[in-house]
């Protein structure tokens, strides 16, 4: 433990003391953020769970479909056909602040599924597929932007774990120790003058 040196006046006792209560609120204040953006950081851990598991299930349902489709109309069609799908559109990233910590936001342009391929050279199975991959996409920009928010709040956890420990650890054991020795100090010189004062008078009365 790191030792705070000062000298032992009643000035500096107060100093002291303002110190250790400025420390004190300090720690509360991180304890309770560290609190909030754990609870906050389970939160999107749980939701990314289910999240990562709706994903699973879309991937096998649309799968499923895909597979019909190129029973049915052939796997020479199915690749023709997956060309003339329209392109996935640009997307931005953007980024809010909660509680002080920026987490990404993806922005896209949610438009209706549309087809540039003939309906007459496909049939409801492929169609079925690429509305799903379609929704799919959705879900994993959703995944993405809770992911890295987790990663933005445990790096923030992690910060404000090591600010609260070194005020928790150092610096509020440093200021109680200084105000001890302090105390303790004064207290000696208090009864060293008590006693200078006792015989000083003592002295008086003997001569008086």
């Amino acid at each position: 433990m790191a030792v705070y040196k000062m000298t032992p006046t009643k000035g500096n006792l107060i100093k002291a003391k303002s110190s250790l209560d400025f420390a004190k609120k300090g720690y509360d204040l991180l304890d309770r953020k560290r609190t909030v953006l754990i609870r906050e950081m389970m939160s999107l851990v749980n939701k990314a769970s289910k999240l990562q598991a709706n994903i699973e299930k879309e991937f096998e349902t649309a799968y499923l479909s895909l597979q019909e489709a190129s029973i049915t109309i052939g796997s020479d069609r199915l690749d023709n056909l997956s060309h003339a799908i329209e392109k996935e559109k640009d997307f931005d990233i953007i980024f809010k602040s909660v509680m002080g910590i920026e987490t990404p936001v993806i922005k896209y342009e949610d438009i209706s599924t549309t087809a540039e391929y003939s309906f007459f050279d496909t049939n409801p199975s492929f169609d079925k597929a690429v509305i799903e991959l379609n929704n799919i996409r959705k879900l994993i920009y959703e995944l993405a932007e809770i992911e890295n928010s987790v990663y933005n709040l445990a790096i923030e956890i992690k910060k404000t774990q090591k600010r609260a420990n070194a005020l928790d650890k150092i610096q509020i054991p440093k200021y109680k120790q200084a105000i001890k020795t302090t105390e303790d100090v004064l207290a000696e010189k208090e009864r060293e003058e008590f006693f200078r004062l006792k015989k000083v008078k003592k002295k008086k009365e003997e001569i008086g």
